[in-house]
């Protein structure tokens, strides 16, 4: 009688480790899925970064505006913004597609639209052939800071 019941005691014991071993998968998976789309890339022989993912740049409307860093916008200078990258960074930006290559110094913040990973300007964006396409995808590389 007793073994019985101890038996069923331990059965229940099981499955609700079951469920829990269910909860927890279902929680790592759903962890997964949120996780960022253009993950940095480090090639472990050197300090360069990379992320690939999309770019947009900046409307003529903003020349003359302050950036982020407090420069003043100018449309016709190699710059570019970042969400995280610290201001001053030196950052090459080739265009996927086309191959062509341009290094922008990060002087902003953004671009805030989900997938994209930097704003240039409109001369960067010229000379990596993106003016008729608006927003293209890309490859970003940068040195990592030295700590």
């Amino acid at each position: 009688m007793y073994k019985k019941i101890w038996l069923k005691g331990l059965m229940a014991i099981v499955l609700s480790m079951q469920k829990n071993i269910l909860y927890i998968l279902i929680f790592m998976v759903s962890l997964a899925a949120c996780h960022r789309k253009t993950v940095p890339e480090s090639s472990g022989k050197t300090n360069t970064i990379s992320e690939t993912g999309y770019a947009s740049y900046y409307s003529d409307n903003l020349n003359g505006h302050s950036t982020a860093s407090g420069e003043v916008y100018n449309s016709s200078k190699m710059t570019g913004a970042h969400k995280k990258l610290p201001f001053g960074t030196l950052v090459t930006v080739t265009n996927v597609s086309n191959g062509k290559k341009v290094t922008v110094k990060i002087n902003d913040r953004g671009p805030f639209v989900s997938g994209r990973i930097i704003d240039i300007s409109k001369a960067a964006a010229k000379q990596i052939g993106m003016i008729g396409a608006g927003i293209i995808k890309v490859k970003i590389a940068y040195q990592r800071n030295k700590v």
